[in-house]
């Protein structure tokens, strides 16, 4: 592991991986959408070819890239339009009610 590695590995919040790639950011707009906008990341991450094998300052511009980009989707957007997680991609815009949730839960599974 390089040090620009475990320097990533260490960060957990958005506000760190924003901060840390120098991407300027709306507390605000971070703090309603901050596990959207890491959840994207790590998704732009996954689909870009060879970061395995890049060197570490390359490496290191596309993430901030990937970073920005995964932040600006949420600036533009709503997760709702972005669904970045499952229970949006079921769902189709349709609204989730307590009840259904409630169903989900593996102490209300048990029979």
């Amino acid at each position: 592991m390089t040090i620009f590695t475990q320097k990533l590995s260490a960060l957990s919040s958005a506000e760190e991986f924003l901060d840390f790639f120098s991407v300027e950011y709306d507390q605000s707009v971070v703090h309603v959408n901050r596990l959207h906008i890491l959840k994207r990341f790590n998704q732009y991450l996954r689909a870009t070819p060879g970061t395995n094998q890049m060197e570490d300052e390359a490496l290191r511009i596309v993430c901030r890239d990937l970073l920005k980009r995964s932040y600006e989707d949420f600036v533009k957007s709503t997760p709702a339009q972005e669904k970045v997680f499952k229970v949006f991609r079921d769902q189709e815009g349709q609204s989730v009610g307590l009840t259904s949730l409630k169903t989900t839960l593996p102490s209300q599974q048990r029979s």
